[in-house]
């Protein structure tokens, strides 16, 4: 999953705009520094969001072949938990529905698949079973 960051060099140095987010900035001396930055900012931000109802929007390719875009990738144990979060939220389901029709013991085992985690493939096919409408491919671009 990548998202993409707009960028202008300016007697300053060199800042950076998320597109999808575009409340989420950095600056930086350098592009490599600016790429570092993006990196760090964007993950931190997807990671804890201010509270239990913020969604993101997910990246969009449209962006992908643009000049001045930086490609910043999400790390994958967050990047799946942002997908899982804004398709449960798309489809109004609560975090109990979700638990339920994944077959899993109680609330909390879902709630860390929203949070920082690494899914085994089993969770990954039974996802995709239950939900079989959410673009898993996401978390390979």
């Amino acid at each position: 999953m990548k998202y993409h960051f707009k960028y202008q060099i300016d007697n300053d140095g060199i800042w950076g705009e998320c597109c999808e987010i575009p409340s989420l900035y950095t600056q930086a001396d350098s592009v490599d520094e600016l790429r570092k930055n993006c990196t760090e900012a964007l993950n931190l931000m997807l990671e804890e969001p201010s509270d239990s109802q913020t969604i993101f929007k997910l990246p969009e390719k449209k962006y992908d072949n643009e000049q001045s875009i930086l490609q910043v990738p999400v790390q994958p144990e967050i990047a799946f938990g942002l997908l899982m979060r804004s398709y449960r939220m798309k489809h109004n389901i609560t975090q109990k529905q979700a638990a339920e029709k994944l077959g899993m013991k109680n609330i909390y085992s879902y709630q860390r698949l929203e949070k920082k985690s690494n899914p085994t493939l089993s969770m990954l096919q039974k996802v995709s079973e239950v939900f079989p409408d959410i673009n898993l491919e996401l978390l390979l671009n």
